[in-house]
């Protein structure tokens, strides 16, 4: 557990919980009971951001007149202790009080009286939906960080290595020439719509439910715009944005279907990548070289070295998929409002988090720690196939349609074939034998270096271009 601020009581007393069984009930469940419906195992970690919602809550309790500026310094004090304790580990959680909320509540009335005003127009039901805004909305901030280190770590790479030239491949077939940059920038531009995406949704997420009771508000004159504001829910003006139904407001989990979407699909992104240093490492491309540091050996066979940070990282995408389709099935036979299934949520959204967070963080230090192997990627460049489309492109500039010019020069691949040469290997001619506009010139299209030279329109791996994008994301991700 994080920080080490996760501790159970060992003797749980099942009859004492003075807050969550109210006085309808003659007894506390059966321990069973208990056992089954706890999230406290979980949800702890939702700690900062119930004292802080507690802290905004009991200063607007002061406003309206429930409490007594004393009695919101005692309250204020008190919540300040419990978060040092939780934070050093000397907080023993109870299972019996079911959560987070109730057993910081619970602690706080037993140290100070006037805590039991605290839940004054609250209801655990607005208070977890504004736990899990408050924590999402720090867990988008962290992973946005993430994703633009391993960016960083991407141009960094392509940029040491920016005269390298690799295949471009379709259908895992050589086709075209590229620099290695302009592969590794790809993966840059995914990751940029990674980021956009995440910060879309916390626009949504960052909206405030408190003040909406269990379902239905509350009659006593709450300030709800004064919540929002002392816990950031505001817009770029920082007017407070607050939620505007008080039964969607306890029931909504769309922000995190959102996140979880963006995550999966981030997931996804890194899966493409992992997929891409494995295929690179392994002894049949010999395009990496990745440090000892981040690979591992084999329990059996002395020589090997495998690349398991990426391959865990394309194993966790499954994971992160299939937290999004729990949520996805958990919210789609939902009736208004809360409903206690929702206490399924935060498993799953913990899970993402901490999955795509490590994810991408294990990435971005596998390729700071990553070396490209020049001559592995020279000979695969050097293949003349890759440039059998500039020849086609050549009878274009004769004046021959490209359908046509597509076809002749299948027909001098299979003529090249056929007499075991290289396309670069034959002679003028043999091409004109296929195609009588082929002139003496024909045969420099088979220069590399200048096919890269011509491939600069704006998005093309062309020299220019690559050192151009290179350029801007180094100042982008300053």
């Amino acid at each position: 557990m994080r920080g080490g601020a996760f501790a159970l009581k060992d003797e749980p007393d099942m009859k004492s919980n003075p807050i969550s069984r109210s006085g309808r009930y003659a007894s506390g469940p059966a321990a069973d009971v208990a056992h089954f419906t706890e999230s406290i195992s979980f949800d702890w970690r939702l700690w900062k951001q119930d004292i802080a919602g507690s802290i905004a809550h009991a200063t607007m309790l002061q406003k309206i007149g429930v409490l007594t500026k004393p009695e919101l310094g005692e309250i204020t004090r008190g919540l300040n202790q419990i978060g040092r304790e939780i934070a050093a580990g000397k907080f023993a959680w109870r299972p019996e009080l079911e959560d987070v909320h109730m057993n910081i509540e619970s602690e706080l009335t037993l140290r100070v009286p006037a805590g039991a005003k605290l839940h004054t127009s609250r209801s655990r039901n607005d208070q977890v939906a504004l736990d899990m805004r408050l924590w999402l909305r720090e867990e988008l901030t962290a992973l946005g960080g993430e994703i633009a280190g391993l960016q960083q770590a991407l141009v960094t790479l392509g940029g040491q290595y920016a005269d390298v030239l690799i295949p471009g491949y379709t259908h895992l077939q050589r086709a075209q020439p590229v620099y290695l940059a302009h592969h590794l920038l790809a993966y840059v531009e995914m990751l940029a719509r990674d980021r956009e995406r995440l910060t879309d949704c916390g626009k949504r997420a960052n909206v405030c439910p408190l003040g909406s009771g269990a379902l239905a508000g509350s009659t006593l004159p709450l300030d709800r715009e004064l919540v929002a504001r002392l816990l950031g829910f505001v817009d770029a003006r920082g007017r407070a944005r607050l939620t505007q139904n008080s039964m969607d407001a306890v029931s909504d989990r769309d922000f995190m279907i959102e996140f979880a979407a963006a995550a999966a699909l981030l997931a996804v992104h890194l899966s493409r990548l992992a997929e891409d240093v494995i295929l690179w490492f392994s002894a049949e491309f010999n395009y990496l070289r990745i440090a000892d540091a981040y690979t591992t050996g084999s329990s059996l066979m002395p020589q090997k070295k495998n690349p398991d940070i990426a391959e865990l990282a394309r194993g966790k995408t499954g994971r992160v998929i299939g937290n999004l389709m729990a949520l996805l099935t958990l919210l789609k036979g939902l009736p208004m409002t809360y409903n206690r299934d929702l206490q399924e949520d935060k498993e799953r959204l913990f899970d993402t988090a901490d999955t795509v967070r490590a994810t991408t963080r294990l990435m971005a230090a596998m390729l700071r720690n990553t070396t490209v192997n020049r001559g592995a990627c020279e000979r695969a460049a050097n293949d003349p196939a890759l440039l059998a489309t500039d020849l086609a492109d050549y009878l274009v500039r004769q004046g021959m349609p490209f359908r046509e010019a597509h076809h002749v020069v299948g027909a001098v691949v299979a003529r090249a074939e056929k007499a075991g040469k290289a396309l670069n290997q034959l002679t003028l001619e043999e091409l004109q034998a296929e195609e009588t506009r082929f002139g003496r010139d024909a045969l420099a299209v088979f220069d590399l270096k200048q096919a890269m030279t011509k491939r600069n329109l704006p998005g093309a791996p062309g020299n220019r271009e690559v050192a151009k994008q290179l350029a801007k994301w180094r100042k982008a991700l300053a």
